[in-house]
């Protein structure tokens, strides 16, 4: 089991950019468990890595914003089919472009239920400076990192915020 801080920040980008040729593709996969009460029991993800290799996790989150606290498992395959059927209406399917640039890993999530991209680093501080990628600061409509809307569990459970919403 890990546990930890999270520390992340998040773009809304206008579209899919141009990436760099150096970079990792991952296929997400993910639903939300939830309790008879409607309370949040954490999330089912399954990825598929570049070479086909599936890794299957449970993780929860708590906080918002910036820094949250995050507790992740590694779980078997069985235990994520069990509990997939479970997480009907509570789901998001993205790609996850992987691209390294200088020392941090840049994420953009490209999802497949919705029109969405997403750009996403985690920081090793709060503190830590932030130098927009020359490749991906044309496609940024504005930071996300403390609008809840964008938060997956939010995008699995609503969709993507409206135009009208501010969105």
């Amino acid at each position: 089991m890990k546990a930890g801080l999270e520390i992340e920040r998040v773009w809304l980008l206008r579209s899919m950019p141009v990436l760099p040729k150096d970079h990792a593709v991952w296929q997400l996969d993910q639903g939300y468990l939830v309790h008879k009460d409607g309370l949040s029991m954490g999330r089912i993800r399954r990825t598929i890595l570049p070479d086909g290799t599936k890794r299957f996790h449970l993780n929860y989150k708590s906080g918002s914003g910036l820094i949250r606290e995050e507790t992740e498992s590694q779980i078997t395959s069985d235990a994520f089919n069990q509990d997939w059927p479970q997480t009907i209406g509570r789901r998001v399917c993205k790609k996850r472009h992987r691209v390294p640039t200088g020392d941090l890993v840049w994420e953009i999530d490209e999802f497949s239920d919705f029109p969405l991209v997403l750009a996403e680093v985690e920081l090793p501080t709060a503190d830590h400076p932030v130098t927009i990628p020359q490749w991906l600061a044309p496609w940024i409509l504005k930071e996300v990192t403390a609008d809840s809307r964008y938060r997956n569990y939010n995008l699995a459970t609503q969709g993507p915020p409206s135009v009208a919403q501010g969105g």
